[in-house]
């Protein structure tokens, strides 16, 4: 059977990431614009706040990992914050520029922390957006370090089989991420759905047979509930009626097939649809252009 996250994580197609090492001494305050961009960070040592905008401040620890699907501004500080916090664009800072200081400089660090941002090969990575919460707060997240010290080191020196491995290190951070957040944290979406009993075999079915012709009565079977009763609750805790959602996950995963130069006719049948014409009539209404001019365009 397909794994759900699987399928979302090989959609995005992670391919790298960009990071750089972050230490702090004394106090300081460091602003960051706004990226609009999945980005990480992994506390190595130490402790310091985060204030995410419109969210609320949180302390991080070592071996806490934080996922900001979105990135909007913030501000990461120490205890006692210094008058005038230190700006940075991260859309012009480089990766792998090696540790910048701030606060007190020399000596060891009383914070250290490795921060970074996703890159990905889909022409939409904003579809993490929708299955995330804003902040991804994960406490003494062991498996986590261990992925990204792996990914620091590969990233820091890299070998043969570089772009590899770290294409395959950054797609398990997000399912690690991910996992987590199957536990009730999530917004409404397909993670929350998953972290439902009753709702996730219907949803791993809907993902592992994308081109059956689904009905509301058949996918309350698989949940063992009412027609009523699954309506309600699928709505409710994904967020969006069961037939709108495999709409919507059919047009993802026909954009991904349409830009690998696919005829139209093999993706309609792929993604269930019985003709052609009926296919293109619902991507187009979905995605706001025909298949065509869409493959033609590659975005």
């Amino acid at each position: 059977m397909s794994d759900p996250l699987t399928q979302v994580v090989h959609l995005l197609q992670p391919r790298a990431v960009f990071a750089n090492l972050i230490s702090g001494k004394g106090d300081y305050a460091v602003r960051y614009a706004e990226y609009g961009q999945p980005s990480f960070c992994i506390m190595l040592k130490g402790t310091c706040r985060l204030a995410v905008d419109g969210h609320e401040e949180v302390t991080l620890n070592a071996g806490d990992f934080v996922l900001l699907p979105s990135t909007p501004p913030f501000t990461i500080s120490s205890f006692t914050p210094a008058p005038l916090p230190v700006h940075i664009d991260p859309k012009t800072m480089p990766g792998g520029a090696g540790e910048r200081r701030y606060g007190t400089p020399g000596g060891e660090p009383e914070m250290l922390s490795l921060g970074g941002a996703f890159l990905f090969d889909c022409a939409n990575p904003k579809l993490i957006v929708s299955l995330l919460p804003g902040v991804v707060h994960v406490p003494g997240a062991t498996r986590l370090a261990q992925l990204v010290q792996m990914l620091g080191d590969e990233y820091m020196d890299p070998r043969p089989g570089n772009e590899f491995m770290l294409s395959q290190l950054a797609g398990m951070m997000l399912i690690e991420a991910m996992r987590w957040s199957t536990t009730g944290r999530a917004p409404p979406g397909l993670l929350c759905g998953l972290g439902d009993e009753r709702l996730a075999p219907a949803l791993q079915q809907m993902h592992a047979q994308v081109d059956r012709p689904w009905t509301v009565g058949e996918l309350a079977d698989v949940a063992a509930l009412s027609r009523s009763a699954f309506f309600d609750r699928f709505s409710r805790t994904v967020g969006v009626p069961p037939m709108a959602y495999l709409l919507s996950w059919r047009m993802e995963l026909a954009k991904q097939l349409l830009r690998k130069d696919l005829a139209i006719a093999e993706v309609a049948e792929r993604v269930g649809y019985a003709s052609t014409s009926t296919f293109s009539t619902a991507f187009s209404r979905h995605v706001g252009k025909a298949p065509r001019l869409y493959a033609r365009e590659g975005s």
